[in-house]
């Protein structure tokens, strides 16, 4: 049976659809047009959307996964019992928020601690901005982060096409992946930048078999060969991912939360206690810098929140262990003499 390289472009459950990698006239990577489907091991959910695999052909535009290429990196979220794969390989998250709906200031937290994790760029996109009734709430719960250096977009995606068109040098040539809940204009953003977004949508819809379920697939979109390709050869595209309303972060330990904190980073080790929880011990550096102002409190109150979640799992996932020893130990079956 043939292998042949290809990308993973979308996903619904464990259904794949990937497309052939081939080299164009100057040697850069392009995509082929056909949708190739795609079978894992045991029908395992093994694949995110942006993995590069080497597949086997099992009959027409048909394959199984023989390997998954090693990832610069992946975007997950979970909690103590599972994980939901979003995206890997990316170069950025945007992130989108709205003036109405109101968004979920602890959803943008995560994602920026996400981000910083798997050092990932990331960008604030708040849309909606025709909406004024919010629009300066929306303005405060983002300005820790802006003063944290994250860029920030304010953007009318159905009324004001020049904002959406200033973004085009920050999405060139790079993998970005939308994160946000649902009614935030995902959709109107994308189809903003990739026209034929709604055509292909719908032909990713009939080959994944999802129904009316589109909104919970994953999908990979390129950017339009008019805009043109970086320096390396490489043209970018969009990854939309479902809407979602938490953000689980439970498969970070203590010690990598901390570092994907930006304005923690230089206050590591300078607390009197290595194993400080910058709650209520003495000479706590990071409660110190938040008196000072130079820590938002809603920043210091995440980390807590996240630290607690990790906590909890590991307790868990240890009673769970636990259990399961306890139940082989009562099922096993008495040695013979």
């Amino acid at each position: 049976m043939e292998q042949f390289r290809a990308l993973l472009t979308a996903s619904y459950g464990r259904h794949y659809l990937a497309q052939r990698i081939s080299k164009d006239p100057l040697g850069n990577p392009m995509l082929g047009q056909e949708l190739v489907q795609v079978s894992t091991p045991a029908k395992q959910h093994i694949g995110a959307v942006g993995d590069e695999l080497l597949l086997e052909s099992t009959s027409a535009n048909q394959a199984r996964i023989i390997e998954i290429e090693p990832r610069e990196n992946l975007l997950y979220r979970s909690d103590a019992f599972k994980s939901k794969l979003i995206a890997s390989n990316v170069d950025q998250i945007l992130v989108v928020l709205a003036t109405q709906p109101a968004f979920s200031p602890d959803l943008l937290g995560r994602a920026v601690v996400a981000a910083e994790a798997n050092q990932i760029g990331l960008h604030i996109l708040l849309n909606k901005c025709d909406l004024k009734d919010n629009l300066t709430h929306a303005r405060k719960i983002i300005a820790p982060y802006a003063r944290m250096g994250y860029p920030v977009s304010e953007v009318s995606a159905k009324f004001d096409p020049a904002s959406i068109e200033a973004l085009r040098p920050a999405l060139q040539g790079k993998i970005s992946v939308f994160v946000g809940q649902s009614g935030m204009g995902k959709s109107s953003l994308l189809n903003a930048w990739v026209p034929n977004a709604a055509a292909l949508t719908q032909e990713y819809s009939v080959r994944l078999d999802t129904g009316k379920h589109t909104t919970t697939a994953c999908r990979y979109f390129e950017l339009p060969e008019i805009w043109g390709k970086d320096v390396h050869g490489k043209l970018g595209a969009l990854i939309d991912s479902p809407g979602f309303q938490e953000f689980g972060l439970a498969h970070m330990s203590v010690s990598e939360l901390q570092h994907a904190f930006r304005e923690f980073k230089d206050l590591l080790g300078k607390c009197r206690f290595h194993n400080c929880a910058h709650q209520a011990e003495p000479d706590c550096a990071v409660r110190e810098a938040l008196e000072k102002n130079e820590i938002a409190p809603e920043r210091l109150a995440l980390f807590r929140q996240l630290r607690s979640d990790s906590k909890t799992a590991d307790t868990q996932l240890q009673g769970i262990s636990q259990a399961k020893q306890r139940w082989s130990t009562l099922t096993a079956k008495p040695s013979k003499r």
